[in-house]
């Protein structure tokens, strides 16, 4: 694997952590009346750090599919991160919008976009 492609993976198994951690930490928080925003809350911080994780894990074995998702996560992240531009979380907007943009650059890099069309040559010639 080239190494933009796998400081690309393994930034977002970083943001995949960081998004199973944020839907544990929401467990404690699940009483009373808000129990359903809880619940979902919790539910979508771990799926979407499962979806991820799974596409992260697939680009990794060189799964061109996996890119796309991976890509839009990192858009969202990228627009996500400027609500927190401003007061004390601009560090929370800097950090997220870099992690963001190093990924896509890992991704899209000249090396990464060349080893996903071999996997999937290679792929395809073992049909």
């Amino acid at each position: 694997m080239p190494p933009p492609l796998s400081v690309a993976v393994s930034l977002t198994f970083l943001e995949v952590f960081a998004l199973v951690l944020q839907g544990l930490s929401l467990l404690p928080s699940l009483s009373g009346e808000r129990m359903a925003m809880g619940v979902t809350s919790v539910a979508f911080f771990l799926l979407y750090g499962a979806a991820l994780g799974w596409c992260a894990w697939n680009l990794r074995r060189r799964r061109s599919w996996a890119r796309s998702p991976v890509v839009l996560a990192q858009l969202i992240q990228v627009l996500t991160a400027t609500s927190f531009w401003g007061g004390g979380t601009t560090y929370v907007a800097v950090a997220l919008i870099l992690v963001g943009v190093v990924v896509l650059a890992g991704i899209f890099h000249p090396d990464s976009i060349a080893a996903l069309a071999a996997a999937d040559t290679e792929d395809a010639r073992d049909r």
